[in-house]
C-alpha cells in the first residue's frame, strides 16, 4: 500500500500518542529510581552509624516498639499452639 505525502503524517500522529506516554513512564521510573537509591544510601548510612554504637546506647522508641510487636507475635502463636492442643485432646476424649 503507498501512501501519498498528505497521508505520510497520518501514521506519525498515531505515534505520537503513544510517544509522548512512553516517555513520560521513562520518566516517572527514572524519579523512583532516584528515590529507591537515596533510601538505600539513606538505609545504609543509619546501619552502619547504629553498628558504631555501644551496646548500651539506648534506641529510638520504633526500636522499641518493634521488639513489643515482635514479643507479641510470639504469645500469640504460643497462644495459639495451646489451643490447637486443647481441641486434639477434646477430640481424643471425644472418641
Amino acid at each position: 500500500m503507498s501512501y501519498c505525502p498528505g497521508n505520510l503524517n497520518k501514521p506519525s500522529q498515531n505515534f505520537k500518542p503513544k510517544l509522548l506516554t512512553l516517555n513520560q513512564k521513562v520518566k516517572l521510573a527514572d524519579i523512583q529510581i532516584e528515590q529507591l537509591n537515596r533510601t538505600k544510601k539513606h538505609t545504609h548510612l543509619t546501619d552502619t552509624e547504629i553498628m558504631t554504637l555501644v551496646d548500651e546506647t539506648n534506641m529510638y522508641e520504633g526500636e522499641v516498639i518493634h521488639n513489643q510487636l515482635l514479643e507479641k507475635q510470639k504469645i500469640r502463636s504460643v497462644k495459639e499452639a495451646e489451643d490447637n492442643i486443647r481441641e486434639m485432646l477434646m477430640a481424643r476424649r471425644a472418641q
